[in-house]
């Protein structure tokens, strides 16, 4: 049985093409597709139906949801869909969060501040009066000997 080399060639690369099809050894079946995994759909609808269970309800109207991290940081949620069950002490807030830090936030969260975070808003402080107080060193006008109105009037 000579065989050409173009035919070798053929069976090497038909070899090498379907090699990784079988679910088995040598004489099992091959397998006619790719198993698909189970998508992120399936997953949303449990929690869908855990949470329906549980009488939760949505809640209109919420722009923004802060969470204080130990680490000074904030998870920002804007714009969130927010669900609650006061009866199971459950609530669900949904959304594209963010970790930010809390210098970032500052203006718009001092009434969301409580006690716990009192150590990290008086470290942002005493940041912010050093960086002043350098700037002020920064700021001095040097002190020039002409006289500008003469200067003006030629």
């Amino acid at each position: 049985m000579n065989q050409s080399a173009d035919v070798m060639a053929a069976r090497a690369k038909l070899a090498e093409r379907f090699g990784a099809v079988r679910t088995g050894g040598k004489g099992t079946v091959r397998r006619t597709k790719l198993a698909k995994h189970a998508n992120q759909g399936a997953d949303d609808k449990q929690l869908q139906s855990q949470l329906k269970r549980l009488g939760v309800n949505n809640i209109p109207g919420i722009e923004e949801v802060n969470m204080f991290m130990e680490t000074g940081e904030v998870l920002h949620f804007a714009a969130p869909k927010v669900q609650a069950s006061v009866a199971a002490n459950t609530y669900v807030v949904s959304g594209h969060g963010e970790t930010k830090k809390l210098e970032e936030l500052l203006p718009g969260i001092i009434n969301q501040l409580g006690p716990d975070n009192l150590m990290n808003l008086k470290r942002i402080a005493e940041g912010f009066a050093a960086a002043q107080g350098d700037k002020k060193d920064e700021e001095d006008i040097p002190d020039i000997g002409e006289n500008f109105e003469e200067v003006s009037k030629q």
